[in-house]
């Protein structure tokens, strides 16, 4: 079992960075592939950043250049950089992990994802 606790979220205006962190227990986190969804009021979540096991990225085109995704397995840890906020970008974000024996895949859609954080809230004002 695997849990994700999320930390880093808050409140910044239009134009600001923001860095969230989330700190995974266990002792395979290499193994796992990592992502950071984001959901929004009546929107369905979405993918925004993603880290496989092996260190390949990918990236919602709404926040490439923007965003940068990046792991640490002696912390077991995974952070999303995120510069240039938008109002857009408010949401709540979600740490996501799964096993995955797949070196250089992302999984992209949320039901491939075992493991979830609870959530830490970001709001960007215009």
């Amino acid at each position: 079992q695997v849990q994700l606790v999320e930390s880093g979220g808050g409140f910044v205006q239009a134009g600001g960075s923001l860095r969230l962190s989330c700190a995974a227990s266990g002792r395979t986190f290499s193994s796992y592939a990592m992502g950071w969804f984001r959901q929004a009021p009546g929107k369905e979540r979405e993918l925004v950043a993603g880290i496989s096991s092996g260190g390949s990225t990918y990236y919602a085109d709404s926040v490439k250049g923007r965003f940068t995704i990046s792991r640490d397995n002696a912390k077991n840890t995974v952070v999303l950089q995120m510069h240039s906020l938008k109002p857009e970008d408010t949401a709540v974000y979600y740490c996501a992990g799964v096993y995955s024996d797949t070196y250089y895949t992302v999984p992209r859609v949320f039901h491939e994802y075992a493991y979830w954080g609870q959530g830490t809230q970001v709001t960007v004002s215009s």
